[in-house]
This record gives C-alpha cells, structure tokens and sequence, in this order.
C-alpha cells in the first residue's frame, strides 16, 4: 500500500509540474491573463464580490480589447466559482484569460489547479503572463542533505536535494606532500604540515558551514551532513569541530569514497544508500540498477524504446515501466476529412507550440487533407496501458547519472519485464 501511495505521488507530481509548464508557456496581449489564489480558510463569497467590483472597474480600460478580454476573463471565473460553496482543502489557484495562438488569434483559457499544499495567500492579479512563483515553489524539494568530499589535496561542496545533486563549490588545499624540502628538519616540516592541513580543514568547514546555512527553512528542510574521503582524512575533518555546531550534531555518516573533486559527490551519494534508504534518489536509482543488470543479462528482462515498451505492455510482459520526467511527446490519432483513413502517431512536443499548429499532411489514399481527432500525454498513454495489466510505473528523474541515461540512451522509454517475448 506504501508503494503505490508512492507513486501516486510521484505521478500526480509529475502532472502538476507539466501543467505548471503548460501555463508558463502562455502569454496574453498586455495585461489580460488574471492569476488568483484562494487560501483554503478565504470564503467564495468575498472572491465573487471583489471579481464583481473589478468587471465594474474594467469600464476604465481605454484599449476595447483588452476591456472584453478582462471582463470575459472575469465572467468565466465567476462562472466556475458557482460550484465551490468554500475552497478546497488546499485553496485553489485560478488562470483565466486571453491567450495568444499566433498571428492575431486568441483564445479564451481558464484553468482550475487544486495545489498539493496549502495556499498560504490571497491574490487578484492582471498581467501579460500567470502569476506561477507559489506554486513553483511547491515543487522544490522539502529534504535536504548536504554533502562534503574532502581529501587534503582538495574537497567539494554540494546539496542533495530529493533525486537531485547539486554541487556548489570546491576547495583546494596548499598542504604539502610527505616529502621534505632540503634544509628543513622533519620536525619542524611535520609541524608546518600540520599546521597547513588544519588550516585546510578550516577553511573547508567555514565554505561548508556557510553554504549549508545559507539553505532556505534550514531548521525544517536541512536532515543532514555526508562526509566522504579516505581514511583518516574524513575522520579527522569530522572530528575537529570544523563545522558550524548546528551541521556538527547532524552529520548523519562517514563513508569512503576514491574522488574528491565533483564527481566525488555522486560517488559519496552511491556509498550512503543505507543511511538515505528512503530518500526518492535511491529508490529511483536501485529500479535503475535493476533495469541495467538485466540489460546486460543474455536473457534479461528489460525492454527499451517506444515500440518495444508498447508492445510488451499491450500484452501484459511488464513488470516496472520506466519514463523519464522529462518526456515530452504526444500520442496523437490523425484522421482524413474525406474518407475513413486513420492513424497514430507519437509526436515531440515543442515549448510554445500547439499540436493544432503541426503539418499533417495528406491522405494516403485520397489525397485530402489530414486532421488532429485526439491527442495524449505520452506518458498519460503509457500509465493507462500499465494501469491495465497492474504494472508498476516509476517516473525518473534525469538529476542523476542513470536517470538522465534513461533519457538520452533509451529515449525516455523502458522497462522491466515479467517474462520475455521476444520483441
């Protein structure tokens, strides 16, 4: 039951991030496109009452297009609101207006979203473009470690933020080797020595200390310090008190790792899975594992690329489906005006541009123009096919090495399968 409240979450996040993507795409003709947010304790009453106000304002408006897009905008709103007697649980967003097709063409948009958090604001506003910010905010992730590779030749900074790592700054040291210059003592090169690595680790753990604490709600998002190098350096860094208290009492391990510049961060992330077990990284990158030590298998199970995915589904083969969060193609049904000639047909989505917009062509068999009948999110298409044959879907991230190869390799498509069938 836990795992399929997962991914749920994990596809209805996907959902609210491509719908924030679609609205971000669209613009109006000056500040025509009306943005509200309703906190889930504001009543409807008083909404509908300041929209009646402002459709009274719009008469002020000099441009006639723009004093009937707004008031249309406002109509439509209004509209809506008759079937909600309070807000959600949640709040509400609305974005409604007039949105530009191209040429001088434009339609008449509004969309509803019921957010995944609470609405912690109330807003009435007019621009050229949707007021996203609240909602994009949403999407940031709300657990954060930080991650520290050190070795006294250098050490690196980064954040691991849900399935993301993102790094930050490096830091190289001036400690010498363990070879002496002519002329000094080994007592007294030993002591410089350490004397520079001390001054090393402190500047490591002041860069640390001030990146980690500069996080946003640190108190309440920040879970904790992986500190990764060899032995004895990591022991040494962690011991010495070289972080902020506040970082000190949360380091959660000490593991061992062979780089220590950027690349070590990804290498340190890999040798914590059991302190992260639990974290979303993890758990997309152990179904990933799992697809690429059965590609490499003779007779493994796993399938990649559209047609074979498809194919393995409609007939039940498929274990896990696995689609990159990044996918953006279409499953579009093409049909002739003329005769009773039809088609499907998997499209590349393009930011800023209508599937209505795309050249179809003409009939094979009479030569009349070819028209969109139907069209659907790819991976909406691909979900329903899983949801037949109770398959697991696992959306992956591309923040991460295997997860952008699921994207760039395989074309966002793959899976693993139950049985195999040959295609």
């Amino acid at each position: 039951m836990a795992e399929v409240t997962e991914l749920d979450t994990a596809r209805k996040r996907y959902e609210f991030k491509k719908t924030l993507e679609k609205l971000a795409e669209k613009e109006g003709s000056g500040t025509e496109l009306i943005t509200i947010y309703i906190p889930p304790d504001k009543q409807i009453f008083d909404v509908t009452a300041q929209l009646r106000d402002e459709f009274g304002q719009c008469s002020n408006i000099k441009s006639k297009q723009t004093r009937t897009n707004v008031q249309s905008a406002i109509s439509s709103i209004l509209s809506r609101l008759k079937y909600y007697n309070r807000p959600p649980e949640n709040g509400m967003a609305i974005f409604c207006g007039s949105i530009k097709l191209g040429g001088d063409r434009t339609t008449l948009d509004c969309t509803i979203i019921e957010p995944p958090e609470p609405v912690g604001l109330y807003m009435y506003r007019c621009s050229s473009h949707f007021e996203l910010e609240p909602l994009m905010a949403m999407l940031e992730e709300k657990v954060v470690y930080g991650l520290i590779v050190i070795d006294r030749r250098e050490a690196y900074i980064g954040f691991l933020r849900g399935n993301r790592i993102e790094p930050m700054s490096g830091v190289t040291s001036t400690v010498p080797g363990k070879q002496r210059k002519g002329g000094q003592s080994a007592m007294r090169f030993q002591r410089l020595r350490l004397i520079a690595i001390n001054e090393f680790y402190k500047k490591v753990g002041d860069r640390a200390s001030e990146i980690f604490m500069a996080e946003k709600d640190f108190f309440e998002r920040f879970k904790g310090v992986l500190i990764g190098g060899p032995t004895p350096t990591k022991e040494e860094f962690a011991d010495g008190d070289f972080l902020h208290h506040e970082l000190q009492k949360r380091i959660v391990g000490l593991f061992d790792v062979s780089y220590t510049n950027e690349s070590g961060l990804a290498e340190l992330v890999d040798a914590a899975q059991d302190a992260l077990r639990g974290v979303e990284v993890m758990k997309e990158k152990q179904v990933m594992d799992r697809f690429f030590k059965e590609l490499v298998k003779d007779d493994g199970l796993a399938a990649y690329g559209e047609e074979s995915v498809r194919h393995n589904l409609e007939v039940g083969a498929v274990d896990i489906l696995l689609l990159s969060s990044v996918l953006r193609k279409a499953r579009v049904r093409i049909e002739c005006q003329n005769c009773d000639y039809a088609e499907e047909r998997t499209v590349q989505l393009e930011p800023g541009k209508s599937l209505r917009d795309m050249e179809l062509g003409n009939c094979e068999k009479c030569t009349a123009p070819l028209f969109l009948a139907d069209e659907t999110d790819i991976i909406d298409e691909l979900t329903e096919l899983a949801d037949a044959s109770s398959t697991g879907v696992r959306i992956i991230s591309d923040d991460f090495e295997e997860g952008a190869m699921l994207y760039n390799a395989f074309g966002g498509i793959a899976a693993i399968l139950r049985y195999r069938t040959g295609y």
